[in-house]
């Protein structure tokens, strides 16, 4: 079980890795988007850390909720709205629970894809950080299947996102600007769907410490 506090561990993780990563993330956008990717992803959670006070938050859908908000005014470009579009999502499966299990944790991830999808209009293989989501919320659907507990889930679930990640440089890619490219933006890892398997990852390291 997760509770408020380990949430709020979780998005203040994230805030460093991707403080720690913005150059490699820019560095991946440069090649086929905006190259502000990294920027953006440590501008908009630095501020979500700043405004985050679990003393004004009442429950888990809460603090998603005010991560979602502060996200959508600050990212700029497409991560803005997609990333808050997902903690949005995630917020409205988790109302009035202070704690979470971890069929809970699936629940949260699938509604944030799912938002995801709805808000790109992205699918599985249109080189998106969809690539890296859909796989790891799978195998962790999977693992629940088989019986594993949390961290085991989460682990697998951030193995099979990471391959997701990797199976995105030989794509074509269909949706952002990235498809303005063409063939050109094949043999490019896609920044977005690092992004997403470094949210999974921070999120299996913070919670597998429960």
């Amino acid at each position: 079980m997760v509770d408020i506090r380990d949430i709020f561990s979780w998005i203040k993780a994230l805030q460093a890795i991707y403080q720690i990563n913005r150059k490699h993330l820019t560095d991946l956008d440069a090649a086929i988007g905006d190259a502000d990717l990294g920027i953006n992803m440590d501008r908009g959670f630095t501020r979500v850390v700043e405004g985050l006070d679990l003393n004004q938050v009442s429950d888990v859908s809460g603090l998603l909720k005010t991560v979602a908000m502060t996200l959508i005014k600050t990212v700029g470009g497409a991560a803005g709205p997609l990333y808050g579009t997902f903690f949005l999502r995630a917020s409205g499966v988790c109302t009035g629970k202070d704690t979470l299990d971890s069929d809970d944790i699936v629940a949260m991830l699938e509604a944030g894809h799912q938002g995801v999808a709805q808000r790109g209009r992205a699918v599985l293989g249109d080189k998106t950080m969809l690539d890296a989501l859909v796989p790891g919320i799978e195998e962790m659907k999977q693992q629940r299947m088989k019986g594993a507990g949390l961290e085991k889930m989460l682990m697998q679930g951030v193995r099979a996102a990471r391959q997701g990640m990797q199976d995105t440089i030989p794509m074509l890619a269909r949706k952002g600007r990235a498809s303005y490219l063409g063939k050109r933006s094949i043999g490019h890892q896609d920044p977005g769907a690092t992004s997403a398997y470094l949210m999974l990852k921070t999120m299996a390291e913070v919670f597998a410490q429960q």
